[in-house]
């Protein structure tokens, strides 16, 4: 649970957002919703501190200068895919998710890139406008079939997926460029995975499905339009700005292309002056990827509840700028719940700064090793910096602070088949080490080592971590004073180490002990040390 559970939070939305999205957000306790999006930037900018989220799709510049004036923000979210239009590095640096909907409209978006496809193949523009003219240019208006031919994918995401899917559908052999895709994958999808020189004359169309970055501006140009196979077809529907649209028109001018389709560009409006307005066999739609209503409906609730259940669960795990690889958000949130729990134990136990922790993780998980050495980060510092502090800027906040957090990924210890073991150096003598582990089918999360000891408890509330000699009476004593100390016991766990004379006591408790309460168990004959956590 968020530690702003039960605070109202002011959200602001900029651009249009359908009732779907708004409904979702006005019917949610400790939401306040406030629809700015008939009004201008200026005006933005005035209700913008205090707010702790902002929603807006395109039209809104989410820069530099609007991110500080939310000096409250811990949200912003795009409805849609695209987040060129938000700074993403300085929403990092303030600590500030930035989430969007990237399944919502994946489906419209393809059927979009496959219909500008069809109709490039088939000149289906030039069909209609010549019959509205009165012509009937049958025998001039021949195009190619789609089938037996080699369509290239370059971006394997949900988009470019779904797209290879139709294009197996219609008879094409599919090729895709994509390195952060496993060869199983491609193989689950039918598709054969190629390196960039080796696509590019290999396919009769090409179709578009990746971010746009500073690396990838311009991402097909002169050269790469040069090394593809006469007559080819030239499809973008993921973001303007990655292909070079000056040697595009050229390309269709000259013929080496035999035709395009382009539903984004580079600046929107098409500027009137654009060489493509006047480039032969080019299909143009108005960055229509997302427009249809089943989209908008999507992506207006997927934005709503993804904003919603960051600011009132911090769940952050479908931020952009979180350290998530992309097929690894859905069904992290235990891993990192149980690393922020370490975390926050790891740091409880001493008081001194390590330079470094190494974060071990066991299990069958790929990719989980970034949001949970950031959750571990969230855990051990968020009683020792002020915040903004989450999985955003964590990492980047203890690297800030000398702090060197490492990820291993191990064999699982034992039974458990999720265990996460955190170890770090206080000093030159004193090294702790902390374990926890997922458990059954509902994964709950449990501390299952402190040091050498075995342990077995549920991170949850209040708790006492005892180091004890073994010896009569520690256990009544310590039960006797925290009677007196009107503090009821929830749990009471003890270790013991064969053949050794320490023992380690777990103990939860019902509320926080006064400072006072703690000096007293410290001083009680037979205890080495008490340490109070709190969990979530």
């Amino acid at each position: 649970m968020s530690e702003t559970a039960g605070v109202i939070q002011r959200l602001i939305v900029a651009d249009p957002l359908l009732p779907e999205g708004l409904e979702t957000l006005r019917a949610t306790p400790g939401i306040v919703v406030e629809d700015l999006s008939e009004g201008d930037r200026e005006g933005l900018l005035r209700a913008l501190p205090g707010a702790s989220a902002l929603i807006v799709r395109s039209r809104t510049k989410v820069d530099a200068d609007l991110i500080r004036a939310g000096d409250a923000l811990r949200v912003v979210g795009r409805a849609g895919v695209g987040v060129d239009n938000i700074d993403i590095p300085e929403a990092t640096r303030r600590g500030i998710a930035v989430l969007n909907a990237p399944a919502a409209n994946t489906q419209s978006t393809a059927e979009l890139a496959f219909a500008l496809l069809l109709a490039a193949a088939r000149r289906l523009p030039e069909a209609d406008a010549s019959i509205r003219d009165g012509e009937w240019r049958r025998k001039e208006l021949r195009g190619i079939q789609l089938s037996g031919k080699t369509l290239g994918v370059i971006g394997l995401g949900r988009i470019g997926a779904e797209v290879a899917w139709r294009a197996r559908a219609f008879g094409m052999r599919v090729i895709a460029h994509d390195p952060f895709v496993i060869a199983e994958r491609a193989s689950d999808l039918g598709v054969e995975l190629a390196d960039l020189g080796t696509l590019l004359p290999a396919c009769h169309a090409l179709t578009l499905h990746v971010p746009l970055s500073a690396e990838n501006r311009g991402f097909i140009g002169r050269k790469e339009i040069a090394a593809m196979r006469r007559g080819a077809i030239l499809i973008n529907a993921a973001r303007g700005g990655l292909v070079d649209e000056a040697a595009l028109a050229e390309a269709l001018v000259s013929g080496h292309l035999g035709a395009a389709g382009l539903d984004v560009f580079e600046t929107e409006p098409l500027p009137a002056d654009s060489p493509l307005r006047q480039a032969p066999q080019l299909v143009f739609s108005p960055h229509l990827g997302a427009s249809t209503f089943e989209a908008q409906r999507q992506v207006s609730r997927q934005i709503a509840v993804s904003v919603r259940d960051a600011l009132l669960k911090g769940d952050f795990s479908a931020a952009l700028n979180a350290p998530f690889e992309a097929e690894d958000r859905d069904g992290a949130g235990p891993i990192m719940y149980l690393g922020r729990c370490l975390g926050r134990l790891l740091a409880g136990l001493d008081d001194a700064p390590p330079r470094r922790i190494e974060v071990r993780y066991g299990g069958p998980r790929d990719g989980v090793l970034g949001p949970l050495a950031a959750s571990v980060a969230v855990g051990f510092l968020e009683r020792r910096v002020d915040p903004p502090l989450n999985v955003v800027n964590a990492l980047s906040i203890a690297s800030e602070r000398g702090l060197e957090i490492t990820r291993l990924r191990t064999q699982a210890e034992g039974d458990y088949t999720n265990y996460v073991e955190l170890s770090a150096a206080f000093g030159r003598n004193k090294r702790e080490v902390v374990g926890g582990a997922l458990m059954g089918t509902a994964m709950d999360p449990r501390i299952v080592r402190v040091g050498t000891f075995r342990v077995d408890t549920v991170p949850v509330g209040i708790c006492l971590f005892i180091r004890n000699r073994d010896q009569p009476g520690v256990i009544g004593a310590v039960g006797t004073l925290l009677g007196e100390a009107n503090a009821n016991i929830a749990e009471y766990h003890l270790a013991r180490r064969r053949g050794g004379r320490r023992s380690f006591g777990v103990v939860r408790i019902d509320g926080e002990l006064p400072p006072e309460v703690l000096r007293a168990l410290n001083d009680l004959d037979g205890v080495d040390e008490v340490q109070q956590i709190q969990f979530d």
